[in-house]
């Protein structure tokens, strides 16, 4: 099984940081922040990765090569302009193949075991749900019910999405070339009952923010 990360972001509110460093290549406890999943994924039996990249991508290639000093074989998504993630996604569906593929947003730290994801799917796709974090306290994003995703309801117990996801090639089925958002799809496969979900109770870190990088170093530093 092939992984993704989306590694394409601009990083606008961690400047002065990613002015002239992408995101993903940030530095929390003496390392990028993109070598903490290649070594996970690289760990949980994902040796083919692709990552898109964008804005300062050719620093991204540079650093990382073609992934072997982590023991993995790594492939380039370019993207003149930023696709988003649905977009994005969509463009390296010819390195990703037939086959559904484990997606990892760039910019978080967790210590969720990606081997979790390493199952049949049974539907479009499968989303890892955290609990909802300081920055994102109210309304959530989904809610499970019966393992089957929903939609976020007011009265529901709504999680929030952690970026970390399986997909099946087959949910961007009619989409074309472009900037376009990942989270229509997956409402759209919801509706049919074609998505599913976990609750990861594990440590999580949206790295949005210099505040949020400070609480990744301090968590790598302390080792709590």
């Amino acid at each position: 099984m092939k992984a993704m990360i989306l590694a394409a972001g601009k990083g606008e509110r961690m400047r002065p940081l990613t002015l002239h460093t992408p995101k993903p290549l940030v530095q929390a406890g003496g390392k990028r922040l993109i070598e903490y999943h290649l070594e996970a994924l690289a760990k949980a039996g994902f040796t083919e990765i692709v990552i898109n990249h964008a804005w300062l991508g050719q620093q991204i290639e540079h650093y990382l090569g073609d992934g072997a000093q982590y023991g993995v074989r790594i492939q380039y998504s370019p993207e003149g302009e930023p696709l988003e993630t649905g977009g994005g996604i969509f463009q390296a569906l010819p390195l990703l193949g037939d086959e559904p593929f484990l997606v990892v947003n760039g910019d978080i730290w967790t210590d969720y075991d990606f081997a979790r994801l390493k199952q049949p799917l049974s539907g479009l796709a499968h989303l890892v749900m955290v609990d909802n974090p300081a920055h994102h306290p109210s309304g959530g994003d989904f809610y499970i019910k019966d393992g089957l995703l929903h939609d976020a309801a007011p009265d529901a117990d709504n999680l929030t999405f952690s970026g970390i996801s399986l997909l099946h090639p087959k949910l961007f089925a009619g989409c074309s070339a472009g900037a376009f958002k990942l989270a229509p799809l997956l409402r759209a496969a919801m509706a049919q009952g074609l998505v599913s979900g976990e609750h990861m109770d594990g440590r999580w870190i949206d790295v949005g923010t210099l505040e949020r990088l400070a609480q990744v170093e301090n968590l790598l530093t302390v080792g709590q």
